[in-house]
C-alpha cells in the first residue's frame, strides 16, 4: 500500500559570514546557480506531474 504524503515542511537557513564573503570564488557561485537551477527544474516538473492528475 502506497503511503501519500499530504504536507511537507521544509526549512532552511541562508546567510553568509562577512569573512567567508571575501573568500567566495566565482566557482562557487557558479555550483550555488546550477543547483538552484536543478532545484527549479525538478519543482516545475512536480508540479506539471500535479497538473496531469
Amino acid at each position: 500500500m502506497p503511503i501519500e504524503i499530504k504536507e511537507l515542511h521544509i526549512r532552511i537557513a541562508v546567510g553568509e559570514n562577512g569573512s567567508q564573503a571575501s573568500e567566495q570564488s566565482t566557482e562557487t557561485s557558479e555550483s550555488r546557480d546550477e543547483i538552484i537551477e536543478a532545484c527549479v527544474e525538478q519543482v516545475m516538473e512536480i508540479l506539471s506531474k500535479k497538473e496531469e492528475r
